[in-house]
Order: C-alpha cells, then structure tokens, then sequence
C-alpha cells in the first residue's frame, strides 16, 4: 500500500468536524498520585467518558455519516466483541440506519444488551472456531448492506484519530503517548495526529501479553495471524492487524508493548480507587505500560488515552478482588 492511498491528518480534521457536537470532547483527567508515582506529569484522556462508553463511536460515526442514500436505506453491517458494536448501533440509531451486528457468543453481557438497546440486530458466533469477517461479508452480500470492519477503514481510524487530536489541543506537546492496540484503529489515528501535532512524540502501542500480534508483525515487518487470545481484554482479542492500520504503525509507531492481565487488574484498581472512573481492561493498557516504565518516564509530560469503560459490574468486581 502506497503513502498516497494511506488516510492523512487532513483526514482526521475532516472527521472531527463531521462528529463536532454530536461526540463528546472527553476530558483530559491528570492524578497527583499518578505523577509521584511515575516522576511525570501524566494526561489521561478519558474516552470511557465517550458516548457508548468508548472512542469507537468517533469512528463509526464518521464511517457512517458519508453514507450515500441507498447505503442508508439499505443498512450497515459490522462485526465486533462490543465497543464497535455499541458505536455502530447507536450512530446507525442516530443517523436512521438500519444495522446488523456479529457478536461472540462470550461477549460481556452488557455490550450485548447495549448493542440491542440502541436497535441493533445482533447475530452471535464462536470467536475461537468461526470468522467473524467471513461472517460479515456474507451478510453483506447476500443483503446489500454496506461492511464496516471494526478498525481497516480509511473512515473508522481518522475518526478514532480525533481523541488523540483533542488531547493534544488540551495539554500540550507530549513526550510520551501510551494508546490500547487491537486492531489498530486508534493507534493509526493516534499516528497521524501524533506526526501532525507532536512529532517528536514517542509513540507506543499496547497490546495484551497473551496475543502480541501487533509487536510480532511490528517487530517482523509484516502483518501476523494468530490464534484468539485469551486475555480479559476482551477489546483486543483481535487475531491480526489491518492493512491500513498495519501500515500507518509500521510508518509513524515507535514501538509496541504488550502487558500483562495482571497489570490490567493493577491499573483498573488504581482508576477506580484513586481517580474515581470506571475503565474496563482492554482501556486499562496504556497505563499499564506506563507504569511497567516508569523508571524512563521522570521529568517527562506523559499521555495515556483510556479506550473505554464498558464492562459488567461484576465482573469488575471480581477481577479486581482476584475472585474471577
């Protein structure tokens, strides 16, 4: 894929002028004990505070907002363990599309009860023995609808890409920046906000320690398959990364970290008990790395961007009491 064909910064203006008011422009929450932990100052961007609670509704609402007409009447298709779900089906709401959703059968209950409350038409599969994109594409073709996956769209990651643009707007240049990495549609259109606003900027991705996928194809040069992790973030349980994605990480990334599902269990305590916010596991990756280098960090500004809030209560709680 050639630089020409890749989504630019000028595509992440665009989508941050089509969400403007419709969005919320999450705050950049900072912690005293966050900083004299780590010697840093530390900017959290709180996308659990996004609508649907996570930054994917930037995407899908940018995705689907350059819908023609017949696209629109004829519906959308995306597949998704949840927070892509939840963008899709509430922006569909919002823009009256008709939408179908493929989910896992062991998605969290409340991303699936969301999802069908805000309209959507969900269709479960097992994540460990079907495709969910050979899934989705059946869908779309035997229905006419229109596919949007849950990070390789030119549309999706410029639209994901305006959070890290909105935290560069509040606090300033940074010297670090810690992002969630999945499929890589919030890390891309953290890159290219991140080379616009902040070149200098070391730039990191983090992926669960069960399924680097992302660091292998990083690190080899080439995108890598694997099986489905088994990780509790279950948001980035992906198997590979996109050719969109991949290549924007390979071109502006400087690294990718993985961390562990006890680090997750770390960070989602300390967000809960010191800084009062819910963050499910998947959004707690950032900080995560953050503290596993912390030694590196002193004296530097430092940004971490939350992915999102959306887990079930209980299961909060027993992960955070070791009881899961």
């Amino acid at each position: 894929m050639t630089p020409s064909q890749l989504p630019a910064y000028a595509d992440v203006e665009a989508a941050a002028s089509r969400i403007a008011g419709i969005a919320h422009r999450t705050p950049v929450l900072t912690s005293r004990t966050l900083n004299d932990m780590t010697g840093a100052e530390v900017f959290i961007k709180c996308e659990n505070l996004q609508r649907m609670g996570a930054f994917k509704f930037r995407g899908a609402f940018n995705a689907l907002s350059r819908f023609s007409p017949e696209q629109r009447k004829a519906g959308v298709v995306a597949f998704s363990s949840g927070n892509h779900a939840q963008g899709i089906a509430l922006c569909a709401k919002l823009l009256g599309i008709p939408a179908t959703i493929v989910m896992p059968h062991d998605a969290p209950a409340a991303k699936v009860a969301a999802t069908k409350g805000y309209g959507a038409k969900v269709i479960g599969y097992d994540r460990y023995t079907e495709d969910r994109e050979a899934i989705g594409k059946r869908l779309a073709d035997e229905n006419g609808l229109t596919l949007i996956p849950p990070y390789d769209h030119p549309d999706i990651l410029a639209g994901q890409g305006t959070a890290a643009k909105e935290l560069f707007e509040d606090a300033g240049a940074l010297d670090y920046l810690f992002v969630p990495l999945g499929g890589g549609g919030l890390l891309s259109g953290t890159a290219l906000s991140t080379r616009a606003l902040a070149p200098q900027c070391v730039l990191y991705g983090v992926e669960p320690e069960a399924g680097n996928d992302g660091q292998q194809s990083f690190r080899s040069g080439g995108i890598v398959h694997i099986d489905t992790p088994k990780t509790i973030a279950d948001g980035a349980q992906t198997q590979h990364l996109g050719n969109y994605t991949f290549a924007i990480i390979k071109r502006d990334v400087n690294d990718i970290l993985t961390a562990s599902d006890a680090d997750l269990v770390n960070a989602m305590k300390f967000f809960a008990s010191r800084m009062k916010i819910l963050v499910e596991p998947t959004g707690c990756l950032g900080l995560a790395a953050a503290l596993n280098m912390k030694d590196a960090l002193k004296g530097k500004r430092v940004g971490v961007i939350i992915s999102g809030g959306n887990i079930d209560l209980d299961r909060f709680c027993s992960l955070v009491t070791g009881e899961a």
